[in-house]
């Protein structure tokens, strides 16, 4: 019995929303150690940029993600910052 090779995944453009708020998580990779934790938070900032979901404080108690090195509110702030880049 065999298994076929998983499905080819297709990479956001990088003037895309997305690509750019999943990049600001990649870039706290040290403190957000998961992969499936930048994924989940990512995507909850995600929604917060297209205006359904939480800001970055509630969005990163509520994905329940494990943050190394740096408080909380501190992490929130900084992606906050970053946020606000993109949305200029």
């Amino acid at each position: 019995m065999t298994t076929l090779p998983p499905p080819g995944t297709i990479e956001f453009p990088q003037s895309s929303l997305e690509k750019k708020v999943y990049s600001i998580v990649e870039n706290f990779s040290e403190n957000i150690p998961v992969t499936n934790d930048k994924n989940r938070l990512g995507y909850c900032l995600f929604k917060f940029m297209k205006g359904e979901g939480d800001p970055p404080k509630v969005s990163i108690r509520s994905a329940k993600i494990k943050v190394v090195g740096i408080s909380i509110d501190e992490l929130a702030q900084k992606i906050d910052a970053e946020l606000k880049k993109i949305s200029e």
